[in-house]
C-alpha cells in the first residue's frame, strides 16, 4: 500500500531506527526475535498476520520498527549500503523497488533454501515482476497491489450531462468531457496535468518493456510515447481542465471535499482513503471506471526483501509466505486496509463481487480484477526515480510555456544521461 499522505514521524538519524520498537508476540525474553522494519498503513497488516504467526511459531516475538514512509525507504538505502543495523525483514513501496532489486544486500529468493520460483504462478504477474533484477533474481515478495482505476463524481457528470462513456472513450474525449465539466459545474475535472502524463506513459507497454529506459539501459524519454504524454498534459492546461495541485497536498483533499475535483486516476486503494480521510461526506457519490483508452496500469504495491545479514532468515521466510502466500491473510488485508491481494486464489472471493456503499453499492472490485490481470510485467530499472523526477520538471516546463515539447524532451533526456553516469556506480 502507498501512503505518503500520512504525517512524518519525527526525523531520525538513518542508522538509530532500531531504538524505536515495538514488540508484539510473545514475552520479551523469547529465545527467537525477528525484527522488521516497515512503514505506515502497510504495518497495520504486519499485525493483522501476527496472532497466526503466532500459533505456527509459538515462542518468536516480533518486534515492528515503523518508520514514516520516506524516512523508512532512507534508513532502508544507508543500512544496506553501510551493512549494519539491518532488520531481518525490509517492507518496501513499488515506487522504490528500481533500486532495491538491484541490491546485493538483499537475498535472492528465487534460489535455495527459498525456491519462490515455485509460487510464481499463484501471484499476480505484474507484481511479481517488479519484485525482479534486470538479471532475473528474485529479491522481494509482492503482498499487495493498486490496480489502476478512474474514480469519478457521478453527480457533477450527471449535472454536466455527462455519462461514464465520456470518461473513457478517448484520451481526446476525456479532455473535452472536462471542458463541459468545467463549464456546467465548475470543477475541474483532475488535480493536476501531470496525472495524465503519469499514466499516459505507461500505455500500451508490454510485458518485459520498461517505462524510462530499454533493456541495454538507454533512455525512452525522447520517444513518441513521451510526446503523446506531454501533448496530452499540455492539451489539458490549456484546456483549464485541471486545478493544479499536486496529489497529496491540503489542496488536494480540499479540492475533493468541496467538489471542485471530479476525478482521480490511481489505484484501487484510493477508494478507502476518500471513505475514511480525504472526503467522507461524500459518501455514494464516487464511482469507479476502467481508465481511458482501456489502459492498462497499476499505482503503488508492496513488497517484503530478506537482508542478506540477517540473522533469522528462516524465520524472515516463513512469516513472508504468511503475508504473501497465505489466502486468509490476503483477504484480512483486503478487507480491513483495502489492500489488493496479489495472490490470485484471493482474489477469486466472493468478497470481491460484494457492493461497495461508498460507490453507490457498486461491485468495483471485480473491476480492479480485471485490471490487475492486464497489467503489463513491465521491468523496473535503478534509476526509474531519477528518470520520473527530470520528467516531471520537464514537463512543469511546458507546461508554464517556458519549453516546447520536444525542447523539454531533448533537455530531459540529456539531464538523465548525465546524472545516471555521475552517480557511483552509474551507466558508462
Amino acid at each position: 500500500m502507498t501512503d505518503p499522505h500520512l504525517p512524518a514521524l519525527r526525523r531520525r538519524d538513518a542508522l538509530a531506527w532500531l531504538s524505536c520498537t515495538a514488540v508484539a508476540g510473545s514475552a520479551h525474553g523469547a529465545a527467537a526475535r525477528l525484527t522488521v522494519a516497515t512503514y505506515p498503513d502497510l504495518d497495520r497488516a504486519l499485525k493483522l498476520a501476527l496472532p497466526a504467526f503466532a500459533r505456527r511459531h509459538p515462542g518468536v516475538a516480533v518486534n515492528i520498527v515503523s518508520l514514516a514512509h520516506k524516512d523508512h525507504h532512507t534508513a532502508m538505502t544507508t543500512a544496506l549500503a553501510a551493512g549494519a543495523a539491518l532488520p531481518d525483514l525490509i517492507a518496501l513501496d513499488m515506487d522504490f523497488m528500481g533500486k532495491f532489486v538491484e541490491s546485493a544486500g538483499l537475498e535472492d529468493l528465487s534460489r535455495p533454501p527459498y525456491g519462490a520460483q515455485r509460487y510464481r504462478d499463484r501471484v499476480a504477474r505484474f507484481a511479481w515482476q517488479a519484485g525482479m533484477n534486470r538479471a532475473g533474481a528474485l529479491k522481494a515478495l509482492p503482498v499487495d497491489a493498486g490496480p489502476g482505476a478512474l474514480f469519478y463524481r457521478h453527480d457533477l457528470l450527471a449535472r454536466a450531462g455527462l455519462a461514464e462513456a465520456d470518461l473513457t472513450g478517448s484520451w481526446d474525449g476525456f479532455v473535452a468531457a472536462g471542458r463541459q465539466l468545467r463549464a456546467a459545474t465548475g470543477a475541474c475535472l483532475v488535480a493536476n496535468a501531470q496525472d495524465l502524463k503519469d499514466i499516459r506513459i505507461r500505455a500500451g507497454l508490454a510485458d518485459g518493456e520498461g517505462v524510462f529506459f530499454d533493456a541495454d539501459g538507454r533512455s525512452l524519454v525522447q520517444t513518441p510515447r513521451f510526446q503523446r504524454a506531454f501533448e496530452l498534459a499540455r492539451q489539458a492546461r490549456e484546456a483549464g481542465v485541471d486545478a493544479r495541485v499536486r496529489v497529496w497536498t491540503n489542496e488536494w483533499a480540499e479540492g475533493f471535499r468541496r467538489d471542485a475535483i471530479a476525478t482521480q486516476m490511481m489505484g484501487s486503494w484510493l477508494g478507502g482513503h476518500l471513505k475514511h480521510w480525504l472526503a467522507p461526506g461524500t459518501a455514494g457519490r464516487w464511482r469507479a471506471a476502467a481508465l481511458p483508452e482501456g489502459a492498462a496500469a497499476a499505482w503503488g504495491g508492496s513488497f517484503y526483501a530478506i537482508p542478506v545479514q540477517s540473522g533469522n532468515k528462516a524465520l524472515a521466510w516463513e512469516l513472508l509466505r504468511l503475508l504473501a502466500l497465505d489466502r486468509e491473510q490476503q483477504l484480512a488485508a483486503f478487507r480491513g486496509l483495502d489492500a489488493f491481494p496479489v495472490l490470485l486464489a484471493a482474489q477469486d472471493d466472493g468478497f470481491l463481487a460484494e457492493p461497495i456503499p461508498f460507490l453507490a453499492g457498486q461491485p468495483a472490485r471485480l473491476q480492479w480484477r480485471d485490471m490487475a490481470r492486464r497489467v503489463p510485467a513491465l521491468a523496473l530499472d535503478r534509476y526509474d526515480a531519477v528518470a520520473d523526477e527530470v520528467v516531471k520538471v520537464a514537463l512543469d516546463e511546458v507546461l508554464v510555456g517556458r519549453k516546447r515539447v520536444a525542447q523539454a524532451l531533448a533537455d530531459a533526456r540529456a539531464t538523465i544521461e548525465r546524472r545516471v553516469r555521475r552517480r557511483p556506480g552509474g551507466r558508462q
